[in-house]
């Protein structure tokens, strides 16, 4: 809560810390300027405009939760970010390129504004303050690092609309490994394309289905037969090769070796390229006639 009783400096440096050097005409108002002695401001370098009643206070270097906000803010009461900048924010995208995704929660246009690209959902509901937000958070909506934004759930729900499916992908591997609630969305807790691949094979050739991203000893192993202690791993260059990689590798299959499991590695080539084989070099490790040996197949 902001003492009005202070002085206006003061109490624009108080709301702008709250929201990442961020203040709207409104509250620099409440907070005792007028609207032309704002614009004075602007005038001098003391803040500057982002947005249409929207400010950055001090400076126009902005960190990315700034225009985030900057975003939110500009967009009235009841918005959130949403889309592909929520799935930044939250951990599970890279930054993207394009304008800033928001959610507001009508259906009424909005005037278009640079940077921002607006989605529009009645049933969003999301309280009219950060603060009652915070308070009383609804089911779609939330508060995150003091942005409101869409769930996680929500999130990966509007994914598809705005980004490619392999992204979507990443998204939710991501989510799940951080341990986030996914919602109604289901996952088979691959963590790559590639992954997915394997077990695509499985299906097609009939093998039984693998645990997968399972912890053994301390490691990760990409797929598990319990049973038959059989691990399958599968391999990119782009996430094993050089010599570190190689050498992790290799320290790894001697740790599972040691643990009594066969370890059998499948490159991305050999999936594309080769799938009956390796197809019939693991349901031969399953029936046991390749259970004793283990190794990497040649590529």
């Amino acid at each position: 809560m902001v003492d009005k009783s202070a002085p206006v400096d003061w109490q624009i440096a108080q709301i702008a810390r709250g929201q990442h050097g961020i203040v709207t005409t409104k509250q620099l108002v409440e907070a005792g300027l007028t609207k032309a002695a704002a614009s004075q401001r602007a005038d001098r370098g003391r803040l500057h405009r982002l947005h249409q009643g929207v400010y950055a206070v001090g400076h126009h270097a902005l960190s990315d939760e700034a225009r985030w906000m900057a975003a939110v803010l500009a967009c009235g009461p009841g918005a959130v970010l949403s889309h592909g900048a929520a799935a930044v924010h939250w951990g599970l995208l890279r930054q993207l390129d394009g304008p800033v995704d928001i959610t507001v929660p009508t259906h009424n246009g909005r005037k278009r504004r640079r940077g921002i690209r607006i989605h529009r959902c009645a049933t969003l509901r999301a309280p009219l303050s950060i603060d009652a937000l915070q308070k009383r958070p609804a089911r779609l909506v939330t508060v995150r690092d003091r942005i409101p934004v869409t769930t996680v759930a929500r999130t990966l729900d509007d994914l598809p609309s705005t980004v490619a499916p392999y992204l979507v992908r990443r998204a939710i591997r991501q989510a799940e490994f951080l341990g986030l609630a996914l919602g109604e969305i289901k996952t088979d807790r691959t963590r790559s394309d590639l992954e997915r691949d394997f077990l695509r094979l499985c299906r097609r050739y009939g093998l039984p289905s693998p645990e997968v991203n399972v912890l053994i000893d301390g490691m990760t192993v990409d797929f598990l037969w319990r049973s038959r202690r059989l691990v399958v791993e599968t391999d990119s260059y782009a996430t094993h090769g050089g010599t570190i990689a190689f050498e992790n590798d290799r320290e790894r299959d001697l740790r599972l070796r040691r643990l009594g499991y066969a370890v059998h590695h499948f490159s991305e080539r050999q999936l594309e390229m080769e799938p009956a084989a390796v197809a019939a070099d693991v349901a031969a490790a399953l029936r046991g006639t390749g259970i004793a040996r283990s190794g990497r197949c040649s590529t």
